[in-house]
């Protein structure tokens, strides 16, 4: 089920938490403190009825939120960008067949396992229209390839506002989940 941004921001607001694919853990996988890695988003616009050349911008902007926002809330935790970019090449040469690192959990693993990261954390903002985008996210513990958060949110109006938006509430999703050791409660246990 896909929810639009301003029906997950009234929720958020009402203090329900936004609708995802993913169950609750009930046992911390890790301590709260351990590194993470977060890679550059990934564009896919393939199937978008029109592309546009500045289209990748709106994955650079999700990056940056991403990346601004994650260190925010886990201040020294995350894996140095450059040490990731190198180790994701070598990761894709021997897992991608040397496709991006940042669109294969498996490659993103090894690649984040590399640089010692215990979380590796992946998002794609994937144009459908100009006014209809679609953001996916996830975040995976690194030694069990469990998927912890596995988000899907269309952002519809404006999309600067809404990539920028959606990516910022999944960031602090991201924080809370390795804060709580990837122990999740945004759904009533059976």
């Amino acid at each position: 089920m896909r929810w639009s941004f301003p029906v997950l921001l009234a929720l958020a607001s009402a203090g329900a938490a936004p609708l995802t694919a993913q169950m609750a853990s009930r046992t911390a996988l890790e301590p709260p403190d351990v590194p993470v890695a977060a890679f550059d988003a990934a564009l896919y616009n393939a199937q978008a009825n029109v592309r546009e050349a500045d289209d990748s911008v709106k994955a650079a902007l999700a990056t940056d939120v991403l990346h601004f926002t994650l260190a925010r809330l886990l201040p020294g935790q995350l894996a140095d960008t450059a040490a990731l970019r190198a180790a994701a090449e070598a990761a894709a040469r021997r897992t991608a067949g040397d496709q991006a690192c940042n669109v294969i959990v498996a490659c993103a693993r090894a690649a984040a396992e590399a640089v010692g990261a215990r979380w590796v954390v992946l998002a794609k903002v994937s144009k459908t229209s100009n006014l209809i985008w679609l953001l996916t996210g996830q975040l995976v513990h690194v030694p069990s390839g469990t998927i912890v958060l596995d988000d899907s949110t269309e952002l519809k109006g404006d999309p600067e506002a809404m990539v920028r938006a959606g990516v910022r509430i999944f960031a602090e999703r991201v924080a809370r989940a390795v804060r709580a050791g990837g122990v999740t409660s945004d759904f009533p246990t059976p």
